[in-house]
């Protein structure tokens, strides 16, 4: 759809009903268990118990501290070398070569604010610009090609005005750049929980199946499902990976959400996607393996091999009953790539 200014559009009523359905659909999915510039390489240090807490004397060892290195993250930036503005909102695409633009809305509003991206084969992108007067991050996650950019302020109801608009050529710089990185679905920076975790996690690992697996199997044993959450969700609503952790509950996008995070932190490439499960609407995620290339038709891991990597699934049922349900992968239909 190309974008043309003084157009009154009626957007984003489908994708709110949508994103409702996918929200809440999960549920039927199965429920929990209940069992860009570059940041600083930082250590983190985990003190280790006092003597009264493990019962030590003075002559016992006491353990040595365990000390993680944490990774240096990609973040994005909003350099100002290519912008397209206004007095109501700015969109900066001066790093699009590593697969992100960055956006704002700075006039004052109790409007909603909506943002279109519309990618080289013609998927159009729907996303909520919170007017906030701050950068939020988006993915170029449609590879190389022309992109249409849109941002619409609400007037009424599902009717809204176009603020700005603007199409720029992209070459990414690998086809990883999109996926390597935190945006607005994928929300993570060098002092979040998530990064630390990860880090945590993966001490002393160097393999990438080690590193997943160990990432992996921390979210499907310590996430459970939010059924409160699903049945009261917004369509606006946006995943935060570090309360996710905290809370150790969550939807079928939080999981997705909070595993694309800790993975990418890792320099794992990891899509979030979206798109349907049978008829519901969900989320899970996609990870590129050195030797195997991108995990796109297989989910579960089941100890020696994977089969599609669906993070909600497999911590709501047993190994059978995931593996009735998903068949193939061709059950799986993607929408979106986050």
């Amino acid at each position: 759809m190309k974008l043309k200014r003084k157009t009154l559009l009626t957007v984003v009523a489908t994708l709110g009903l949508l994103s409702l359905i996918f929200l809440s659909g999960c549920e039927a999915l199965g429920m929990g268990s209940s069992s860009g510039g570059s940041g600083n390489t930082q250590a983190h240090q985990v003190p280790a118990p006092s003597s009264s807490e493990q019962g030590a004397t003075s002559s016992e060892t006491v353990a040595t501290p365990l000390v993680v290195e944490l990774p240096e993250l990609l973040i994005p930036t909003a350099s100002g070398s290519a912008v397209e503005e206004n007095g109501q909102a700015v969109v900066d695409f001066s790093n699009k070569q590593d697969g992100y633009i960055m956006a704002k809305y700075i006039e004052e509003t109790d409007m909603k604010i909506k943002m279109l991206i519309t990618v080289p084969n013609g998927v159009q992108y729907t996303y909520s610009l919170r007017p906030t007067g701050e950068f939020e991050v988006f993915p170029l996650s449609g590879n190389d090609g022309v992109y249409e950019i849109g941002i619409f302020k609400q007037v009424e109801g599902t009717r809204y005005s176009m603020v700005l608009s603007t199409t720029i050529d992209v070459t990414l710089v690998d086809e990883f750049a999109p996926f390597l990185r935190p945006n607005q679905y994928v929300n993570f920076n060098q002092n979040s929980a998530v990064v630390r975790k990860a880090a945590e996690l993966t001490a002393g690992k160097t393999g990438f199946m080690d590193k997943v697996a160990a990432i992996y199997n921390f979210v499907i044993t310590n996430i459970v499902y939010d059924v409160e959450l699903a049945e009261n969700v917004q369509s606006d609503y946006l995943p935060d990976v570090d309360r996710i952790l905290a809370t150790g509950k969550g939807i079928c996008f939080d999981y997705a959400s909070l595993m694309a995070a800790m993975l990418r932190s890792q320099s794992i490439p990891t899509k979030l996607a979206i798109g349907y499960t049978g008829d519901v609407y969900h989320a899970w995620i996609s990870i590129y393996s050195p030797e195997e290339g991108w995990l796109d038709d297989v989910i579960f891991f089941d100890g020696l091999e994977w089969r599609l990597v669906d993070p909600t699934f497999a911590a709501g049922g047993s190994a059978s009953e995931i593996s009735q349900y998903i068949g193939d992968g061709t059950n799986y239909t993607v929408k979106f790539l986050h």
